[in-house]
């Protein structure tokens, strides 16, 4: 089991730690972002997706549940925010598990809600708050 952190001394740096993750993240397609409200799992995501070449804009699924977006090679990135998400049968009436069997890469933020879904090979991100604006970021390949 891989495991890699890295500190974030403040907000503005979360760009140059998504661009150190984006590597990172080769033979992952399922990438759940764990951390308290507020953590910066949303901010993460899209400085994340910029670092992957998104041109549009990216922001919160929180009502949607998810959105689409393409990287630099034009492949489709899912983001999925299941926040409000009550009982995994929503996200399943989404066609969840068809974006998670698609290959393609899903970010998801609140995993948890719907971990039952989720395959067991994932990366694991967790956004830790140790400051006003500092974070531990972690990331930790997981296999079941």
């Amino acid at each position: 089991m891989s495991v890699t952190e890295l500190s974030i001394p403040t907000l503005a740096a979360l760009p140059a730690a998504a661009a150190q993750v984006a590597p990172l993240l080769a033979g992952h397609s399922i990438v759940v972002l764990e951390g308290e409200m507020g953590a910066g799992k949303t901010t993460f995501t899209k400085a994340l997706c910029r670092a992957l070449g998104v041109a549009d804009e990216v922001s919160s699924p929180t009502f949607a549940l998810v959105n689409e977006y393409r990287d630099g090679q034009n492949r489709p990135i899912y983001h999925f925010d299941f926040y409000r998400i009550e009982d995994p049968s929503e996200a399943e009436n989404i066609g969840a598990l068809e974006y998670f069997d698609s290959g393609y890469l899903c970010l998801i933020e609140w995993p948890s809600r719907v971990e039952a879904l989720l395959p067991p090979k994932r990366l694991l991100v967790t956004l830790t708050v140790t400051g006003p604006e500092s974070r531990l970021l972690r990331l930790e390949a997981l296999t079941d």
